[in-house]
């Protein structure tokens, strides 16, 4: 299994980015799809969850109203759209992927993308 991901840099407090994360080896829409990020010196923290057909999301609070997650199962990808950003969001940001919600943090997972919010 390989998880993907792209999109990530440098912007400014305010401003947006689009995470992408591509998916190959597994049965795409069979899975539950999420991503988690990690600050320096902090531990993984969920960020967001879609179900299998998308019909069902989950965020974390701190980026509900700002992010959106969805999935295109005919491409096997997975997006995270980020607006408002703040400096609090800087991160790396890792797509995952579980059979279950329950087992997303420890299904799967990508190499990262470092997301940088300047303020």
């Amino acid at each position: 299994v390989q998880l993907v991901e792209s999109g990530g840099g440098l912007v400014q407090a305010g401003g947006s980015l689009r995470l992408s994360c591509a998916a190959s080896g597994l049965t795409f829409s069979s899975y539950v799809m999420g991503w988690f990020r990690q600050a320096p010196g902090k531990g993984r923290e969920f960020v967001a969850a879609v179900l299998y057909s998308g019909g069902g999301t989950y965020y974390a609070d701190s980026v509900k109203g700002r992010f959106t997650i969805s999935r295109d199962n005919a491409n096997n990808t997975v997006f995270l759209q980020m607006n408002s950003l703040e400096h609090e969001d800087t991160a790396v940001y890792y797509c995952a992927a579980g059979a279950t919600t329950a087992t997303l943090r420890t299904g799967y997972r990508g190499q990262g993308t470092q997301v940088t919010v300047s303020s």
